[in-house]
């Protein structure tokens, strides 16, 4: 028991890093929960007038297309500067924003304090999950990214409640006091990274090796993790690139594949229509036929409360579940939900007396929390820990981008499409995500319990899509039979063979069809593996075939 105790009183370096990072997602999650309630309140509305529904939205969804902005180079600026500055820089831009929000006295000041804080929510955001994958020993890495999307889930329940007690304040407190309590936490995110330890990996990665050895012992990583997690990424040493170059590099053949596979899964978890139901629900629970009144009890309490109960089993498990099952098997449930939704509403049979409107209500708490058991947790993890050290943070905050983009579209839209059919958006985003889960169950390896720099290994094999056309092909050689086009393309596919030489522990052959494949190539050749090899610091490329 006492050393239960010890543990809890003294948490290694790196979970509390982790913890005072995740600062961020809280305030990603209180906005999402204050400013609904907010543009509802009555002084809200005295200080700047009744909003109309489309300016409503557009001053809801601001923050979403200003951070997508911010998100395509804050990782490049990571590269360079390193991910605690720019999370600062981030963090005081946002805290700039709150206050001008929470001071404003005219609408386009509250916009402006808005615009703001999406641009600074844009460049720590996705550094924030960039510093927490780079700092944690891989057996923990699951739990430890998931901390920060538990504090969204609790920002997202502070930001309903903060607003609930304060709109018994008879004045523009009432609508002011989210803001001040956002620039607080926002300013303390900021003072955290001065305390904070560097990324062991981005150290490597500039080529200060001392400097990494410090930071590996202030975050109380036992030397076995050190070795194992950070000691032995000598293969993915390289200078920082430039801005522009940090861009480009995400998309060259050897790494396309694995930046192209970030930006669909954070791009299409917002496309399954989850800000919809966050920002939306009372529109939702008003249309299966509740009274307003309890739509809003049921949409702002009921479901910030239950999401956030929902989380925290998610992150204990977040190590126990493979990435790929988790988001499988949630994305298959979150389509489950919007399909029969739309169907039932196509079908006429949602009336606001009638007992299937109570099927539709719980189909929106259930689509919910599945999305925030499985992809609130497992997509972000995913997205980053699949990078190489040098690209890592462009890819992930470029996908980050992408995300912050398709979940404005989403905020901004939903009504329209609610205005103009009662079952179209379900539909709409019901499909899409199940046109999601086939995509990621050809082309997603699992991740779970693997280094990072064993992850990139898994990206050597054939995707399972290409292991069909495979086999494919060799039944029909077989059979004595070639389909169009496979027998120029075979006697143009060399078999290849990397030798990689790490440490004088001899050498590792490594297929590299299978890679050359996945990422996109159109064919195999010397200089493409030349390529594979000098960006994986490979020695040597030996053909081994014709």
């Amino acid at each position: 028991m006492t050393s239960v105790f010890k543990k809890i009183a003294s948490p290694p370096g790196y979970v509390v890093a982790s913890t005072l990072i995740s600062i961020g997602g809280f305030l990603n999650g209180y906005d999402t929960g204050s400013i609904g309630s907010v543009t509802e309140m009555k002084f809200f509305q005295d200080t700047f007038g009744e909003l109309t529904p489309i300016m409503r939205g557009f001053t809801v969804s601001l923050i979403m297309l200003t951070g997508a902005f911010p998100s395509f180079f804050a990782g490049q600026l990571a590269n360079r500067y390193g991910h605690l500055s720019i999370i600062m820089a981030g963090a005081l831009v946002f805290t700039l924003g709150a206050a001008l929000q929470g001071g404003a006295y005219h609408l386009p000041m509250f916009l402006s304090g808005r615009a703001l804080s999406g641009f600074g929510e844009g460049l720590w955001i996705s550094n924030c999950y960039v510093y927490v994958t780079e700092i944690s020993p891989s057996a923990r890495r699951g739990v430890l990214v998931s901390i920060s999307q538990l504090a969204t889930t609790t920002g997202l329940c502070g930001g309903y409640f903060t607003c609930y007690g304060s709109t018994k304040i008879v004045s523009s407190i009432s609508w002011r006091l989210p803001y001040i309590i956002q620039a607080a936490f926002a300013f303390t995110l900021a003072v955290s990274t001065w305390f904070l330890p560097t990324s062991p990996r981005w150290l490597m990665l500039s080529g200060k090796r001392v400097a990494a050895l410090k930071e590996i012992d202030r975050l109380n990583l036992s030397r076995v993790e050190a070795e194992k997690d950070f000691l032995n990424s000598t293969n993915e040493i390289h200078a920082a690139p430039s801005t522009l170059e940090g861009f480009l590099i995400i998309f060259r053949r050897q790494y396309r594949a694995r930046t192209m596979l970030a930006l669909f899964i954070l791009g299409m978890v917002q496309l399954s229509g989850i800000d919809g139901v966050l920002f939306y629900a009372p529109t939702l629970f008003a249309q299966a036929g509740l009274p307003s009144q309890s739509a809003s009890f049921l949409a702002s309490g009921v479901s910030a409360i239950l999401i956030f109960a929902v989380s925290i089993p998610a992150f204990l498990v977040a190590d126990r579940v493979g990435r790929r099952t988790s988001i499988l098997v949630g994305g298959s449930g979150l389509a489950f939900c919007m399909i029969v939704i739309g169907s039932l509403y196509a079908s006429k049979s949602v009336h606001p007396t009638g007992a299937v409107r109570w099927v539709v209500v719980v189909l929106i708490f259930a689509f919910a929390l599945t999305y925030a058991f499985t992809w609130a947790v497992s997509a972000k993890i995913y997205a980053s820990e699949i990078q190489p050290a040098r690209t890592r943070a462009a890819a992930n905050c470029v996908a980050q981008g992408v995300n912050f983009f398709t979940n404005w579209l989403v905020a901004f839209t939903t009504p329209i499409f609610l205005a103009n059919s009662s079952f179209g958006a379900y539909f709409l985003f019901g499909f899409l995500t199940l046109g999601t889960v086939l995509v990621l169950t050809a082309y997603m390896p699992e991740t779970r319990g693997r280094s990072l720099e064993d992850i990139q290994a898994a990206f050597h094999h054939r995707p399972l899509a290409r292991s069909w056309m495979y086999h494919l092909r060799k039944f029909f050689s077989r059979s004595g039979v070639s389909p169009a086009g496979s027998e120029g393309a075979q006697s143009n596919r060399n078999s290849l063979e990397l030798n990689v030489m790490r440490g004088g522990n001899g050498s590792t052959p490594i297929d590299v069809g299978g890679l050359l494949a996945v990422d996109g190539g159109t064919g195999t050749g010397i200089e493409m593996a030349a390529d594979t090899a000098a960006a994986e610091g490979i020695t040597e490329v030996r053909a081994v075939g014709g």
